[in-house]
């Protein structure tokens, strides 16, 4: 989950101490272990499946209930923030980082895997909704971008190795000693929040939207019908696609950890990149974007048995859906500047929903008829999510009309 950026109306938060960028830096660290842990599963279905005697679609289901909780979270968090310190609801949900890979790594069944995915959710929903609000509380305004900044480096730090590296731990010590390299990074992300975050009182916003309020306005009920169906055609894909490169291209553990890191590193750059094409075109862009992952699709399936098809389209995935959050981030700070509080928690919401859904859905497909009726469903999600974020550019249009 990319977090977003700086907007006008969290610009108030401004904190009268000295910035602590130690403490922004804590923050990037605990960002990285949760999008790692996170994704973890993704690298590591085949393997999950088979020890605990379940399906890849099953298995599959980590992605959803992390993300089903995730969801419920973001929506429930605000109402704990109201009434906790900043610092100790950001060290309660680090340390239920460290619970939820202590329980993956060691669970005994199946229910006992996805009660920790459950609880890593929860951490996900928690941290996104609230992090780039604590951020701004923790330096000077005009150090912001740059917080915001370093906190994202976490996140594609994560986004770039995660995949691989799950991948080759999965196969050098087992894909629980996988999830459990994760643990002592959150440790010390634990502690070193404990040491560097200043006491935040609970603040609550004036004149505001409220978060379901916002959907009464067209542009915003569409652009969040639109960042879903992208987020839930992209997991429909992306939670299947080892199964797809081990029984379709049939690659080894060893290159599909290259493919992995290679989606991880074009993710990265086009993270970088993507800035240029939407400070004139944003729309165009949030448009685009989902029409380019849908032709990706189509080509996986008809060139699905050529390594080196599959390598170069894996890696156009990685450079567009890496960087497609950060076009719908900047989409909810441009369309609600007053509202971004709100609205930041609706899209963390949405997103989680999505992603559940996806990966629910592509799992069901892919035991009921393989990789192409679940790599087909989800190139049809992907061009409605076109559609909308062109329905969602005009009905923004009229609207400053």
């Amino acid at each position: 989950m990319t977090p977003p950026t700086a907007s006008p109306a969290t610009a108030s938060t401004v904190p009268t101490q000295p910035a602590a960028w130690g403490a922004v830096l804590a923050m990037s660290l605990g960002a990285f272990v949760l999008v790692a842990s996170e994704f973890m599963p993704v690298s590591l279905l085949t393997p999950i499946a088979s020890d605990l005697r379940i399906t890849e679609g099953q298995a599959g289901q980590a992605i959803a209930v992390s993300g089903a909780f995730a969801l419920i979270t973001s929506l429930c968090i605000s109402t704990l923030a109201g009434k906790l310190d900043r610092k100790l609801l950001l060290l309660g949900l680090t340390l239920l980082m460290i619970v939820s890979g202590t329980i993956a790594a060691f669970a005994p069944s199946y229910p006992v895997f996805m009660i920790g995915r459950a609880f890593i959710g929860v951490a996900i929903g928690g941290f996104w909704s609230m992090s780039a609000a604590i951020a701004m509380r923790l330096v000077p305004e005009d150090q912001v971008p740059r917080a915001l900044a370093i906190l994202n480096g976490g996140n594609a730090l994560a986004t770039v190795v995660a995949a691989p590296l799950g991948s080759f731990l999965g196969a050098v010590i087992g894909w629980r000693g996988a999830f459990f390299c994760l643990i002592p990074f959150a440790a010390i992300a634990l502690a070193w929040k404990a040491a560097s975050l200043p006491a935040m009182a609970p603040t609550r916003a004036k004149g505001g939207a409220g978060v379901f309020a916002l959907l009464k306005r067209p542009a915003v009920a569409l652009g969040m019908a639109a960042v879903g169906l992208l987020f839930m055609g992209q997991f429909a894909l992306f939670t299947y696609l080892r199964p797809f490169l081990e029984t379709v291209t049939r690659v080894d553990v060893s290159t599909l950890s290259l493919m992995l890191l290679l989606v991880g590193v074009a993710g990265f750059v086009g993270t970088t990149l993507i800035g240029a094409f939407l400070k004139d075109g944003l729309y165009r862009t949030l448009t685009v974007m989902p029409l380019l992952m849908a032709a990706i699709g189509v080509a996986l399936l008809m060139f699905g048995h050529s390594s080196a098809i599959v390598t170069l389209l894996l890696g156009c995935w990685g450079l567009i859906a890496t960087a497609a959050p950060v076009g719908w981030w900047t989409w909810l700070a441009r369309s609600m500047p007053q509202d971004a509080e709100a609205g930041g928690g609706l899209m963390v919401a949405v997103v989680q929903l999505s992603i559940a859904l996806g990966a629910t859905v592509g799992g069901v497909l892919f035991d009921a008829s393989g990789y192409v009726l679940t790599f087909g469903a989800s190139v049809v999600v992907l061009m409605l999510a076109a559609l909308l974020a062109v329905l969602a550019g005009r009905a923004a249009g009229k609207a400053s009309v």
